[in-house]
C-alpha cells in the first residue's frame, strides 16, 4: 500500500499563482485512507484555501528554510479569505506537522494558521498527541496556532511571528512548547483559554508581542524554565486574572529584559500602566518565582521609554515565593510592588538596584 504521496503528482504547482487546494487535499485524504501516510510538500509557494488534515497518524512534511523575513522552502499562501483557518488539524490524532511555513497574507477576519477545534474537553475521546515541529505561521489575522479543548501537543523549534492574534492560543492541557520563536503578535506571544494547565515552556524567544510573552489566566502544574522575554508591550509573563488565578507554577532561569515596553504601534502598556512589569501575577497560589534575571532597556537603537518601572507586580497572592532573584537594573523605581493581602508569601533576596535617571 502507497503511504508517501507527493503533492505535485496529484497537480499541486509551487509557482505562487495556480490554486492549489484541491491537489492538496486529495493527497491528504489519500494519506488518511491508506491508515496513516506522510504528504510531502517539495520546495515551493503553493496557493491555497482552507485544508483539513485528518486520520491516524499523519505527516504533512515539507523543507523548511525559514527565518525572521523569508517565508521558508515550502511554503503554503492562504487565498481564501472566509476560511477560518488555513490548516485543520481536528480529528489528525497523532499527527505531524513539519518543515512547513504557512502564510496567511493579512486576509480576512480571525483567520487562524494551524487549528484544532472540539465543541468539548476530550472531544476526541484520546489525547490528541499532535506535534508542529520546525515550521514558520505568520501573517494571519486570528492565531498563528489555535488549538481549542485540545489534549496533549508539542510545539518545538516553530516560528509564529506576525500574527493579529496569539503566537499561539490553547485552551487545554498537557502542553509541551520549546525552542520556538514568539515576534510581533498583537494578542501575546502564548495565551490560555479558560484551561492551560500542565505545560512546560523551555527555551523559548518571546519577544516584541503586544499584551504579554505568555499569558495564562485560570491554570495549575506549570513550568516556565529557561526562556528569553524581551521587550514585550505587557509583562512577560502574566499569570492569573480576577476571580481566577494560577496554582502550583515554577518560574525559574528565565531571562527578562525591556518589557512592559510602549510605542506607537501598540500602547498596551500606556493604556494599563500595571502591564508595564517583567512579571505580573494574581489571585494565584503555590508558585515559585526564583533564580531569574530582569533588565530594563528601550528599543533598538536606543529609542522608546525605558521600561518597565517595576520587576514584578503582586496582588492578592498567597503562599508565593519571590526570591534570590537578579534584579540590578531591572526596574526604574519598584522591584516587587504587592497590593492586597499577600502576607503569606515570601518575597526575598530580589537583589539589585533600580536604573538611574537618565
Amino acid at each position: 500500500m502507497q503511504r508517501s504521496f507527493d503533492i505535485t503528482a496529484f497537480g499541486a504547482v509551487g509557482d505562487g499563482k495556480t490554486d492549489c487546494t484541491a491537489a492538496i487535499q486529495e493527497a491528504l485524504d489519500l494519506a488518511a485512507a491508506s491508515g496513516g501516510g506522510v504528504v510531502e510538500v517539495p520546495p515551493g509557494t503553493y496557493l491555497t484555501g482552507r485544508l483539513h488534515m485528518h486520520g491516524l497518524c499523519m505527516t504533512l512534511r515539507g523543507q523548511s528554510g525559514w527565518g525572521y523575513h523569508s517565508k521558508g522552502l515550502s511554503v503554503f499562501l492562504l487565498n481564501d479569505p472566509e476560511a477560518d483557518c488555513l490548516l485543520d488539524i481536528s480529528g489528525a490524532c497523532g499527527c505531524t506537522v513539519i518543515g512547513m511555513s504557512f502564510d496567511g497574507l493579512g486576509l480576512g477576519e480571525n483567520v487562524h494558521g494551524i487549528k484544532l477545534y472540539w465543541e468539548q474537553y476530550n472531544g476526541n475521546g484520546r489525547e490528541d498527541t499532535l506535534t508542529v515541529d520546525d515550521c514558520r505561521v505568520a501573517g494571519f489575522t486570528g492565531d498563528g496556532l489555535h488549538f481549542e479543548h485540545v489534549w496533549a501537543y508539542t510545539v518545538r523549534h516553530t516560528m509564529m511571528i506576525f500574527n493579529g492574534g496569539a503566537g499561539l492560543y490553547y485552551d487545554g492541557w498537557d502542553v509541551f512548547v520549546s525552542d520556538c520563536i514568539f515576534n510581533g503578535n498583537g494578542r501575546g506571544g502564548i495565551r490560555s483559554g479558560n484551561a492551560g494547565s500542565s505545560g512546560t515552556y523551555t527555551a523559548n524567544r518571546i519577544e516584541w508581542n503586544n499584551q504579554a510573552g505568555i499569558v495564562i489566566g485560570c491554570a495549575d502544574s506549570l513550568s516556565i524554565t529557561g526562556n528569553f522575554f524581551d521587550r514585550n508591550f505587557g509583562p512577560g509573563v502574566d499569570l492569573g486574572e480576577e476571580g481566577c488565578g494560577v496554582t502550583a507554577v515554577t518560574v525559574t532561569g528565565n531571562v527578562f529584559r525591556r518589557n512592559g515596553a510602549i510605542n506607537q504601534k501598540w500602547q498596551t502598556a500606556a493604556e494599563n500602566p500595571d502591564m508595564s512589569c517583567h512579571v505580573r501575577l494574581r489571585n494565584s497560589s503555590n508558585v515559585t518565582v526564583v533564580g531569574n534575571t530582569m533588565r530594563t532597556g528601550k528599543d533598538d537603537g536606543g529609542g522608546g521609554n525605558l521600561t518597565p518601572p517595576r520587576s514584578f507586580l503582586m496582588e492578592g497572592c498567597c503562599y508565593c515565593i519571590i526570591k534570590d532573584n537578579s534584579l540590578h537594573w531591572g526596574h526604574t523605581a519598584q522591584a516587587v510592588e504587592t497590593r492586597g493581602d499577600c502576607s503569606t508569601c515570601v518575597i526575598e533576596g530580589n537583589i539589585g538596584d533600580p536604573m538611574p535617571a537618565e
